[in-house]
């Protein structure tokens, strides 16, 4: 341990949490209709698999760009050898083309502006090393994605201060919630360089406002900072209200039209991991209007490259309008189809949803089946969800929620068949919760094995995923 680096030897990471722990738990029993009926169905995965056909589709109409060959003929030698690191300029061009697409072409973006990343992930953190220094924060509204405690921390030394968002308003950002958080920032000594927002909200599923949009660049404005919008959910948006860019509000207010300083304290991440279903191809990218950001970044990205195969596949399939134009309709579609069977299902267990029109998920209110109103109480309940329903659900509290009780359910990274069985077992589960608060039952599953098992679990992730937190709110 002595010869490691404190970067290795502390839990910083983040990893350490019941959102991250779950998936160790599923990986263990992982459901197989076949193989392993009685296995844990794995809904923490906010993973896209309900639209490969039309990607394979489009790739058996189109095999030379599998191929890696142009017109017929093998540019297998062009493909793989060195590649500047600024991208291939062809998938640059059809990447802003995309993006633009999926923003119902009101924004318009300049491919030398973006730079090309290993998936959003390395976006965020890139944007960390260009925009803060160790110890510096940037502000998050909860609930938040449990991965950006590790993304965003771990090796850039930057830290969170929450932005305490609640159920009373849907979790929408206020001017108060603002400002207690940079209040709190301050307090604890830490200089604030920006703050950062998912757009559309994981684990919300909802599109911020335009009034939250405009509160955010006001709010960054008068404090001198930063604002990154994580924009990687973007094309999911399958209802009312549309999808609305950061971009897209910056470019509307005459106030900071020309404030060449604001613009360029304001940049977009995003990723084919979500609206295309790719995260296997590491795709991502950061668009800023900041030139130094820009060209620091591009410099940071030979760290995290997209192989030259990559953006090839993926410069012929994006520039391809048709089939761009089928897939985000028809992707949406089956979204909103995902999102209505699990809305009714849960609605048939006496349980309800946030109301939201994005994303691959739902934000889901169990606050009713908490035996108290606390964090512990919480992860009691998840605890049954893991190892008694056989369902893996992100607790509200990897999330940073405020109030206990709230659960991120993934419905789009399985089969519809798969989805009811979901669905069936959360009614049996509620129904046989209301049976024994009236009518005393032995549970064949309080043995002693998986009990202990059960207790050692709660309090290793409550001390993990609590510390410095109230645990009573």
């Amino acid at each position: 341990m002595k010869m490691l680096s404190k970067k290795v030897t502390c839990n910083t990471h983040g990893q350490d949490s019941s959102y991250f722990l779950g998936w160790q738990e599923y990986e263990k029993n992982p459901y197989d209709e076949i193989k392993n009926p009685n296995g844990i169905i794995q809904m923490g995965l906010a993973e896209n698999q309900l639209s490969f056909d039309l990607i394979e589709e489009w790739l058996a109409q189109n095999p030379d760009a599998a191929s890696m060959k142009r017109n017929g003929e093998s540019i297998f030698k062009e493909l793989a050898l060195f590649q500047d690191y600024h991208g291939l300029p062809a998938f640059k061009n059809a990447m802003i083309q995309f993006m633009e697409e999926i923003r119902g072409n009101r924004v318009n973006f300049d491919s030398n502006k973006l730079v090309l990343s290993a998936g959003s992930t390395s976006a965020n953190e890139t944007l960390m090393f260009c925009l803060a220094d160790p110890g510096d924060a940037f502000l998050l509204p909860t609930p938040y994605y449990p991965g950006f405690d590790r993304d965003l921390k771990w090796r850039t030394g930057a830290e969170i201060v929450p932005i305490q968002c609640n159920s009373s308003n849907g979790f929408k950002i206020t001017q108060v919630a603002l400002e207690d958080a940079y209040a709190q920032a301050t307090k604890l000594n830490l200089r604030v360089k920006g703050v950062l927002i998912t757009n559309p909200s994981n684990p919300l599923g909802t599109t911020m406002t335009h009034k939250e949009l405009n509160l955010l660049l006001s709010f960054i404005a008068s404090k001198n900072i930063h604002l990154i919008s994580d924009e990687i959910y973007s094309g999911t948006v399958f209802s009312s209200p549309n999808f609305t860019s950061i971009m897209e509000v910056l470019n509307e207010r005459n106030d900071l039209m020309n404030d060449k300083e604001v613009r360029n304290r304001v940049h977009i991440v995003y990723s084919l991991s979500k609206d295309l279903g790719l995260p296997g191809f590491r795709v991502g990218a950061i668009y800023s209007n900041d030139e130094m950001v820009v060209s620091a970044a591009t410099k940071m990205s030979s760290f995290g490259l997209v192989s030259s195969q990559t953006q090839y596949l993926l410069s012929e399939m994006l520039s391809d309008k048709k089939f761009t134009s089928k897939y985000i309709f028809e992707n949406q579609k089956r979204l909103k189809h995902r999102q209505d069977m699990i809305i009714q299902g849960l609605q048939n267990s006496g349980i309800s949803c946030l109301e939201s029109n994005a994303g691959l998920f739902c934000w889901v209110d169990m606050r009713h089946l908490l035996s108290s109103n606390t964090f512990e109480a919480e992860l009691e309940l998840w605890k049954k969800f893991v190892y008694q329903v056989g369902l893996n659900i992100s607790p509200g509290s990897s999330c940073h929620c405020s109030e206990p009780g709230w659960f991120r359910l993934c419905f789009a990274n399985m089969s519809d068949r798969t989805l009811d069985i979901a669905i069936n077992r959360i009614k049996s589960f509620v129904n046989s919760t209301t049976t024994s608060t009236t009518t005393p039952t032995k549970n064949h599953y309080h043995s002693s094995k998986i009990n202990n098992k059960r207790k050692l679990l709660t309090k290793w992730v409550f001390r993990l995923s609590f510390n410095n937190r109230e645990t009573d709110r």
